[in-house]
């Protein structure tokens, strides 16, 4: 497992620890991205497909490719991208994970495997592959969409999914709560380019657990209602 590194977040000063994201390259490597220690992280804005992605050369094949800016959420509800090493002249491979004695017990579920983010449908497919990872059953992209606001529907949940490059705002997590309402179901928001401020501060007060995802597909939690959606899911050891 890579090793994580401080990275404070520009708006609040919040540090958070951030592992570096490790990708497959073609030849079978695993390839971490080289974060620059010390750099200063930036706020995402706006954000395009252009300059999500950044040119590495894998050490051990000497490929080139393009790989997803890293990213993370903070829970003051700024999307955070640290600083990547473009100087480095290779990206490092990421050594074998270790369990310690003092790991949080294991889940029973096999290593997450995200889909790559190039278009909204391939963020929509990605938060339907976590659902699933999560232990969700039937989770399936739903018929829907323009009438109720609802993205995926499972075995007693409703997801919705923001893949534009704006924050999200506090109707969207208005409208799934209600859903929720509605269908006497758990529910989920993940977002790309975070979420609104009042947004933020509504989901919180009404338990909606919030995610954002950064190109590589991996959701990430922004507050204790997505904390404990995780903690309660199917697929948890408890």
């Amino acid at each position: 497992m890579a090793e994580s590194v401080p990275v404070r977040c520009p708006a609040c000063r919040r540090e958070h620890a951030f592992t570096p994201p490790t990708f497959p390259c073609p030849c079978g490597a695993p390839l971490t991205l080289p974060l620059l220690r010390g750099g200063l992280p930036t706020r995402v804005l706006q954000r395009t497909w252009r300059n999500s992605w950044i040119t590495l050369r894998c050490p051990s094949c000497g490929r080139s490719d393009d790989w997803p800016q890293p990213e993370l959420g903070c829970a003051c509800g700024t999307v955070i991208r640290p600083p990547v090493d473009v100087s480095a002249p290779e990206s490092l491979p990421a050594p074998g994970a270790r369990v310690t004695a003092t790991a949080p017990r294991a889940v029973r579920r096999p290593p997450f495997r995200p889909v790559t983010i190039r278009t909204g449908r391939d963020a929509v497919a990605a938060a339907a592959q976590y659902l699933k990872w999560l232990g969700f059953r039937e989770v399936t992209v739903a018929a829907d969409r323009a009438a109720t606001g609802v993205d995926l529907r499972g075995e007693g949940l409703v997801a919705q999914v923001d893949p534009s490059t704006r924050a999200t705002p506090l109707r969207e997590v208005e409208t799934l709560w209600l859903n929720c309402l509605n269908e006497d179901a758990a529910g989920a928001f993940f977002s790309l380019a975070g979420y609104a401020h009042d947004a933020r501060l509504r989901a919180d007060q009404l338990l909606v657990p919030l995610f954002v995802m950064d190109l590589t597909g991996t959701p990430q939690p922004v507050n204790d209602a997505a904390d404990q959606f995780i903690r309660s899911t199917p697929g948890r050891v408890r």
